[in-house]
């Protein structure tokens, strides 16, 4: 039942996607020959006014189908409702529609969780990342636990929206080598290890500290607390802004090589639906949230075959009032679709491989 829900919601994802798409292009006077969700052969087929509607057996993706769109068709320059007719900027407003419609129903189910649900607490707190060897942590301390106490002292990232005075990394380096105290919360249920910190280059502070040997995680506390309609809506139309720039940065962090590269496909999406899904409502509309905003902030890149790539030819038509040659533009934004089928098919091959 999970999987078939986690199905459902990222059909969800792409119908309010190519729905913003549509319903632009219906308002700007273009005719809309198709509207798919799912590629493929269609499974369920139907006809509204003069738009064939359809389900695809594929369902990680869809496509609205506007009138004279692609280069094989043959559209008459008297034709007004042919998309190469209608104004550059009525095009411009069709193709921003999709990803904007993606950040409007981020917002929308934003509202509604912290109206009904409250928002978070603001706690985070530090986790494990990684454990380094040759340090006294390697074989007491996971990947994944949380850090709850060091010498009995409670310790957060950040309590309730306040920066915690003293880090942990600082705490630790305090302790001059002595042994300290952790207590960490690993699968519900505490544990506490006395560990000896170790003498070791930082390359942040450009000297050497006592460490623990691991690597830091910061994880958000699932607690939420009741907020008014009015923080409410602020707080639903914050939360795309902050999410786009924590996107964007960690995208820059792997163009300029200071992250490895990660890309997480349909397998992966849909596991990480399906979780949220068993662990309830609140977190489901939490990963729908961050999910309309990576699909919106995805499309918005300025590639070929992506509504960015589009975008920039449209940008450039709108500055210089020159029209871009028509086939080029084709031809490099089939291009584009090639290369994303390639990585889509590559990295769904390295998801389900790692299934087994």
């Amino acid at each position: 039942m999970g999987v078939i829900a986690a199905i459902l919601a990222i059909g969800v994802l792409i119908i309010v996607h190519e729905a913003g798409h549509y319903f632009v292009a219906r308002w700007c006077k273009m005719r809309v020959d198709r509207f798919s969700i799912g590629f493929g052969p269609a499974l369920l087929k139907w006809r509204r006014g003069e738009t064939d509607f359809t389900l695809g057996p594929i369902p990680f993706g869809g496509f609205v189908q506007i009138h004279g769109m692609t280069i094989a068709e043959n559209v008459s320059p008297d034709d007004r409702r042919a998309y190469p007719n209608r104004p550059a900027w009525q095009r411009f407003l069709t193709i921003l529609a999709g990803p904007g419609m993606n950040y409007v129903f981020a917002v929308v189910i934003g509202l509604v969780l912290f109206t009904a649900a409250g928002g978070p607490s603001g706690t985070i707190w530090y986790q494990v990342g990684e454990v380094r060897p040759g340090f006294d942590a390697q074989g007491k301390l996971e990947p994944g636990d949380r850090f709850v106490k060091l010498d009995g002292q409670s310790i957060h990232f950040r309590h309730r929206g306040e920066q915690a005075k003293e880090s942990l990394p600082d705490m630790v380096d305090a302790s001059r080598g002595r042994p300290v105290q952790i207590t960490v919360l690993r699968r519900d249920k505490e544990h506490v290890f006395q560990i000896h910190p170790k003498l070791a280059d930082n390359e942040e502070k450009k000297r050497k500290t006592y460490q623990l040997g691991i690597t830091l995680a910061l994880e958000e506390d699932s607690e939420r607390v009741p907020v008014g309609v009015g923080k409410a809506v602020g707080m639903a139309l914050a939360y795309p802004v902050a999410v786009t720039a924590r996107i964007g940065g960690g995208l820059w962090d792997m163009i300029t090589g200071k992250q490895g590269l990660t890309v997480s496909g349909p397998v992966d999406i849909t596991r990480m639906v399906k979780h949220a899904y068993d662990v309830g409502w609140v977190r489901m509309l939490d990963v729908l949230m961050m999910l309309n905003v990576a699909l919106g902030l995805f499309n918005l890149l300025p590639l070929p075959a992506l509504d960015g790539g589009r975008l920039v030819f449209l940008g450039y038509e709108m500055t210089t009032r020159h029209r871009a040659n028509p086939r080029i533009e084709a031809t490099v934004h089939m291009v584009g679709i090639m290369c994303l089928l390639l990585l889509m098919v590559l990295v769904t091959y390295k998801e389900i491989a790692g299934l087994f």
